[in-house]
């Protein structure tokens, strides 16, 4: 499968998503904030780390970049979108997932390993895990307090629309512990952790997250 990952001006995670892309059997296609092409991607992965400093708001400007045109529109289409940490910001910025991204309730950057529980396997992003399935993955963020309305908490619960929550401890203040979510079709995924930090045992990390990726084939066959 050919998956896109876009580089914004910050960007620090890209290349480790490209090679988490990589160790699931992936193509990787490196795109950019610049571009106006997908290149007939079958996904996409908006990465972690700083996009344009942050400024405004983390993912406010990225959402404006001419790639996120195209990722928009391709992601209404059904186009496999994940999202993850500052990717799930401008995920929530360019309106494709309901809520907001906080500053930390405690105020702090925090980076650690954390337990996740994946509640929902049905999105694209998902199907290689098993329903209720605990994994370990690195999570590092500043502005990490998933926010949303009572009504719209309660519609993301009710339509089985948290693909993940934080276990043990709530590492951010995020409200019901959530920690990844879907939109209504389940092909776009935003998720504050970093599941490509996990994806080979030589980096210590383990391979919990590789699901993440795996998941691809499945949807994408």
């Amino acid at each position: 499968m050919r998956v896109g990952v876009v580089t914004f001006p910050g960007t620090l995670d890209d290349v480790d998503a490209q090679r988490a892309a990589r160790v699931a059997g992936h193509e990787v296609v490196a795109l950019w904030h610049g571009d106006h092409d997908l290149q007939g991607v079958d996904a996409v992965i908006l990465p972690g780390g700083f996009s344009y400093g942050d400024y405004l708001r983390a993912g406010a400007i990225s959402r404006f970049a001419p790639i996120m045109t195209e990722v928009i529109a391709g992601a209404q289409a059904g186009l496999p979108v994940l999202g993850i940490c500052n990717g799930f910001q401008i995920l929530v910025e360019a309106h494709l997932l309901p809520g907001g991204l906080l500053r930390n309730d405690h105020r702090k950057f925090i980076c650690r390993d954390q337990t996740l529980r994946i509640e929902n396997t049905s999105t694209a992003w998902t199907g290689a895990f098993a329903q209720g399935q605990e994994i370990v993955v690195p999570l590092k963020n500043g502005e990490g307090q998933y926010v949303a309305d009572a009504e719209t908490v309660a519609r993301l619960e009710g339509d089985g629309r948290v693909v993940a929550r934080y276990v043990d401890v709530n590492p951010n203040g995020s409200v019901n512990d959530i920690a990844g979510i879907s939109n209504e079709r389940g092909n776009v995924v935003g998720l504050m952790p970093h599941p490509e930090h996990a994806v080979e045992a030589l980096t210590g990390a383990g391979t919990d997250g590789l699901g993440f990726f795996t998941s691809l084939a499945g949807v994408l066959a």
